[in-house]
């Protein structure tokens, strides 16, 4: 995504044209001017990356018929409205038909300047939820981190999605086992196929063998005509077995048939259907301990155990919460429809902090909270603040007070290369820190701002 730092001006006045491009050059933005509403529409795209500023009163298209135009291009090109006429009405309803603001001239400098900033800043939130969305449709699920776990873990998956073996999930509730699975179907010769996702935990056992293999009608009560079950219905595709080990002991003989023979028998049935599918199950219990303890079927544990992927512990990964934490925002601006402000930085280093039992769901349901308003496990306030310090001041943190700092200037470094998408002057700007000082950091920290492009 191109830098979100364009302004366009469009002033039929000459020397206004040219005060502002000038104004605004001096001062880091990237400037384009045009001396009437047509040319500007000849420029704009719904891919602008920026904003416009139109002067109202010009010949030809006004500012507010300009308006009107861009909000038909693209309703979310933030448009700020000048004007020498002070005209009340006229303000209301320019802000009403989609103005992002409305300047009476002469304005204050300063807050002319705040206006672009933030105008500019809606925009990126914008395109980001848009280069997101475009990317979720082009490479489907992903595995968000830059862990070495998390890069072992997409490792793995590309090695063996291609590979025809079924996979065995093991990982604590909310790790991602249920993305994984999808990612290797996804990644694999059987993506044109479907994925049939099945909670074994949520399906009433008087039902779930119906629900799995099918049944023929009149096999039991209320079974009016055939019906096709899950495995048929994943012809050709992946079947994920999510929460395994809730599977009655009476089916897991039957589920490991089908995994040796690739044939189902719908219930009421003596007829044979052969399957062609892949089988990737998943659990949060240990299904060695649970076949000791009679649970669960050995003989189905190794059938299912020829590829196993541990997916690691939120905890065990704290290097990607900052990055996971952004993601899952912009996934929630973008089905809310809203926008929210980047989060502080205490807020991350809190969050850095919390072991976070729920794994990754947890952090995402955070995120959505925080997208909303909503965020009150995760406030921040100076008592906080001053907790924590009089803990590492009386000896009861676990790590010494510089070993802290440097893991928070970690962070917040880490942080702004996200929000910048890595643009080293852009994140030396907003943390007020030297050139030198920026790249010296970057280096003791083990970062590359291309991991964050």
């Amino acid at each position: 995504m191109d830098a979100i730092n364009k302004i366009l001006i469009v002033d039929d006045e000459e020397i206004v044209r040219r005060a502002y491009t000038y104004q605004l050059t001096q001062r880091g933005f990237e400037v384009e001017a045009c001396d009437s509403a047509k040319k500007a529409l000849e420029v704009l795209t719904p891919e602008w990356p920026g904003i416009v500023i139109t002067d109202i009163a010009m010949p030809g298209m006004d500012g507010l018929s300009l308006l009107g135009r861009i909000r038909e291009l693209d309703p979310d090109l933030p448009v700020v409205l000048m004007t020498g006429q002070g005209d009340v009405p006229m303000a209301v309803k320019a802000i009403q038909d989609g103005a992002y603001d409305f300047l009476e001239k002469p304005f204050d400098t300063s807050r002319f300047i705040d206006v672009l900033n933030r105008a500019l800043e809606k925009r990126r939130l914008v395109m980001e939820v848009r280069d997101l969305r475009a990317e979720r449709e082009s490479r489907g699920a992903q595995i968000v981190g830059k862990s070495s776990s998390v890069e072992k873990l997409r490792q793995t998956v590309q090695t063996i999605a291609d590979c025809d073996v079924d996979v065995l999930l093991l990982g604590e509730t909310g790790t991602g086992k249920d993305l994984v699975a999808r990612c290797l179907h996804e990644q694999s010769k059987r993506a044109g196929h479907h994925f049939v996702a099945i909670n074994c935990g949520a399906i009433p056992e008087a039902i779930i063998e119906s629900e799995l293999f099918g049944h023929e009608a009149g096999s039991f009560t209320g079974a009016s005509k055939r019906r096709i079950g899950k495995f048929e219905h994943a012809q050709g595709g992946t079947v994920f077995l999510d929460e395994i080990e809730s599977m009655p002991l009476h089916l897991q003989v039957k589920l490991l048939h089908v995994l040796q023979d690739r044939y189902i028998l719908r219930v009421g049935s003596n007829d044979t259907v052969n399957v062609d599918v892949r089988v990737i199950a998943a659990t949060k219990e240990d299904l060695k301990q649970a076949y000791a303890e009679n649970k669960f079927r050995k003989d189905l544990y190794y059938r299912l155990n020829v590829v196993q992927i541990e997916l690691p512990p939120l905890r065990d990964r704290k290097e990607d919460i900052p990055v996971l934490f952004q993601h899952f925002v912009l996934e929630a601006c973008a089905r809310y429809k809203v926008e929210a402000p980047p989060p502080p930085t205490e807020m991350i280093r809190r969050m850095l902090d919390r072991q976070w039992e729920g794994n990754v769901r947890e952090l995402r349901n955070e995120a959505e909270k925080f997208v909303l308003g909503l965020n009150l496990d995760l406030e921040t306030s100076l008592t906080s603040l001053a907790e924590d310090a009089e803990s590492v001041s009386s000896g009861n943190a676990g790590v010494t007070f510089k070993e802290q700092v440097s893991d928070f200037e970690k962070h917040l470094i880490e942080q702004e290369l996200i929000r910048q998408k890595g643009d080293l002057k852009k994140a030396q700007d907003a943390l007020q820190i030297p050139k030198q000082t920026l790249y010296d950091k970057i280096k003791t920290f083990g970062l590359n701002r291309k991991d964050y492009q």
